[in-house]
């Protein structure tokens, strides 16, 4: 395989500069909806934009300064990638849909789809995800670009699954659509067969058994033989595709919002590619696509616009293949000197907000803080992460503050602040990374003394200050820090407790899968629940036990509503029980009432 090539930036201005002419062999993206919600990688704080949140993209789109350029350039024909089609259709629905949220979304996505047709191979294959709020739009879409140039759609297919979802008058929306499109009538294309189950065809007179004791059926054709269909070779696969949504105690599973089935990515993959064939997703998000390719041989080229997806991306590779894996993967727009950081801390974009601060923050922690992305002042805060500590009883997880600064001025009042912040948020040490650094600041941090860890038996500075040429250097945090998926696991393994009364109680459910309890309860990172209203619980009792419906045959945490406890899938105001939450997720409280962020209401099974 070739080195591989992971960018950093907007996939827009990549393709447009750096993915050459039919060089791609499949292209699969899984763009933001046009939904009109707020997806957060660390919390969901739908309505209330003041909290601590760490936004893997904004799934929201407006028309601006973006939408308006992107315009200009289909009218225009800018490199000559749009058809006389597109451009017809572009300006029609202008005309129909006005300048607003669903315009720009769809110029957004004429721009990146007219590239990927571009940089296609005559053989090669697009695979557009989307969900049914948009698609009918997207596919007149993708017929003026691909089939006005000979391409065509091949299917549109289901992928159906299924999950809980809260009461409204209509059905439940248990479907995402991928377009399947190819860039001429000579395509790649391996076909996959399904079991037709133990007994199908067996009753039916049609099948016989060889000598050998298969089933068989004769398949007429016209003008030619009729040839033997076996049951054991199973069907040809369908449009419909009964794929599951990632269990939460899955490995593979990230805590991304918009993370697919690794499943969903092998079909697709196996189907339009062979080894060594080169994969593009324009945006890559947690990587799902790359790590499917990387396990199945391909080569793949990942873009993506914001940091927190570069940093998810390595590190998912890491954990499966070592670090040695990063020696075959190209990096392109990671700050590399001093110059490049200081362009980044200069971006004004407001699509990429505060990239200079993650990409600072996740890069000293070696990929394991979580970024702080509250809009407005954040308090001092871009980032936190956790130490193991041990108290009278038992271990805990004890906050690590991360500041940034790129001002040229930095003064010694900035370590007083971070210090100041470390106190307010009962935290144990505080880390500033600067783009300037000043030997006064760094005399400052001495008059904070040492912070002490039980667990470790050892002393750490309580403010260190580490310089951006530093961690171009190679310095990394000197602590053995962990993110909150990392403390959940070992909560996990220290009481079997959790195991015992979760995932045993889920098992013998079919229609619910078993990963909501874990989103709601040890998650709460996603809202599956559709129309859940956003209210949270106020109050928390000390014992950290939430308030259970019996009515219903899922039991669901009740909403505190004026003192009382009412179930929001059932309406049970009587039948309510409080239960102890396993160790883990008092930890989990414990850190989320810590950032004085209260918890969601909890929807769980029982």
């Amino acid at each position: 395989m070739k080195n591989n090539q992971l960018y950093y930036g907007d996939n827009l201005d990549i393709l447009r500069k750096y993915i050459k002419d039919e060089t791609i062999d499949i292209c699969y993206i899984d763009p933001p909806f046009n939904s009109k919600r707020n997806y957060n990688q660390i919390y969901n704080n739908i309505g209330h934009e003041d909290k601590a949140q760490a936004q893997a993209f904004v799934d929201t789109w407006t028309w601006d300064e973006y939408a308006e350029h992107g315009l200009n350039d289909i009218v225009e024909n800018r490199n000559n990638v749009f058809t006389k089609q597109s451009i017809e259709l572009i300006t029609g629905l202008l005309k129909v849909l006005g300048k607003d949220s669903l315009m720009a979304y769809l110029i957004s996505m004429t721009l990146r789809v007219a590239e990927i047709y571009r940089v296609l191979k005559p053989t090669g294959s697009f695979y557009f995800h989307c969900d049914p709020t948009s698609s009918h739009y997207l596919k007149l879409v993708l017929d003026s670009i691909f089939c006005a140039q000979g391409g065509d759609i091949r299917n549109e297919i289901i992928w159906s699954y299924k999950r809980y979802t809260a009461f409204s008058k209509r059905f439940q929306r248990l479907h995402d659509v991928v377009f399947f499109y190819t860039k001429t009538d000579n395509y790649t294309f391996n076909t996959f067969r399904e079991d037709y189950g133990e007994k199908s065809g067996k009753a039916d007179s049609h099948y016989k058994q060889d000598e050998e004791g298969k089933w068989y059926r004769w398949q007429k054709r016209k003008g030619a033989e009729p040839y033997k269909i076996y049951l054991s070779e199973g069907r040809r696969g369908g449009d419909v595709w009964e794929i599951p949504l990632i269990n939460a105690s899955a490995k593979e599973r990230l805590g991304y919002p918009t993370q697919k089935p690794e499943e969903l990515l092998e079909k697709i993959i196996q189907a339009s590619s062979n080894e060594n064939d080169i994969i593009l997703d324009a945006y890559s998000g947690c990587g799902t696509s790359i790590a499917v390719a990387q396990k199945l041989n391909r080569n793949w080229i990942g873009i993506d616009i914001t940091y927190q997806s570069i940093s998810l991306m390595l590190n998912r590779l890491v954990k499966s293949y070592g670090k040695s894996i990063l020696d075959k993967v190209i990096l392109h727009g990671i700050p590399k000197d001093i110059d490049s950081a200081v362009n980044l801390a200069n971006k004004k974009d407001d699509r990429v907000r505060k990239e200079f601060e993650k990409w600072a923050v996740l890069t000293y922690s070696d990929n394991t803080a979580i970024i702080n992305e509250k809009k407005g002042g954040d308090g001092g805060i871009d980032g936190i992460s956790y130490i193991m500590d041990k108290d009278d009883t038992e271990n805990v997880f004890k906050q690590i503050i991360f500041s940034v600064k790129s001002d040229k001025n930095v003064v010694p009042a900035y370590v007083r602040d971070l210090y100041g912040t470390v106190s307010r948020e009962k935290a144990v040490m505080g880390v500033l990374i600067v783009l300037y650094s000043k030997e006064s600041i760094k005399k400052e941090c001495h008059k904070y003394g040492l912070y002490n860890n039980k667990l470790f038996n050892k002393e750490y500075p309580c403010i260190t200050v580490v310089s951006v040429e530093e961690i171009l250097n190679g310095t990394r945090i000197f602590i053995p820090t962990t993110n909150r998926t990392d403390v959940i696991k070992q909560a996990d393994l220290k009481e079997n407790k959790f195991d015992e009364v979760f995932r045993n109680k889920l098992s013998g459910y079919e229609e619910t899968p078993p990963d909501f309890i874990y989103d709601k309860l040890l998650n709460p990172r996603i809202d599956y629940m559709e129309n859940q209203s956003n209210e949270f619980i106020t109050e928390v009792s000390d014992k950290y036990k939430v308030h259970i419906c019996q009515m219903c045959g899922l039991m669901a945490v009740a909403n505190f509503l004026k003192n009382t406890y009412e179930c929001k899938a059932c309406g049970n105001k009587t039948r309510i029980v409080q239960v102890e939450l396993p160790y883990a997720c008092k930890l989990l409280l414990q850190e989320l009432m810590a950032m004085q962020i209260a918890p969601r209401i909890i929807t769980a099974m029982a």
